[in-house]
């Protein structure tokens, strides 16, 4: 009986989702605070067809958050700090802020 000694395929943190993980990570975003919902909608509306691993991996850590820490990251209240600071993190962060919270996204 042979093992199977071969190591999994990791993806490069460029490479895009592919439709399953990008529409499990979409859903694992749902927020109950509609505020932060409407942030994460509008980044899933202009960003969710080019959204690599490493976005994936930030958006996961900014998910992590209770909501209203995560809201006053988004509102700028606030800005990252020690093991939340990362390049991953702040790049969705700025994604975020900037896809607009009540303004209806422009593809």
């Amino acid at each position: 009986m042979s093992e199977d000694t071969s190591t999994p395929v990791l993806p490069e943190p460029t490479d895009l989702l592919d439709d399953r993980e990008r529409a499990k990570l979409h859903w694992r975003s749902r927020r109950g605070l509609l505020e932060n919902d409407l942030y994460i909608e509008n980044f899933f509306a202009l960003h969710g067809a080019s959204i690599n691993w490493r976005q994936a991996q930030g958006m996961t850590t900014l998910m992590d958050l209770a909501d209203n820490d995560l809201l006053d990251l988004v509102l700028a209240r606030r800005e990252p700090e020690g093991p939340l600071d990362t390049e991953e993190v702040r790049e969705v962060l700025g994604m975020l802020r900037l896809s607009g919270g009540a303004a209806r996204p422009r593809a």
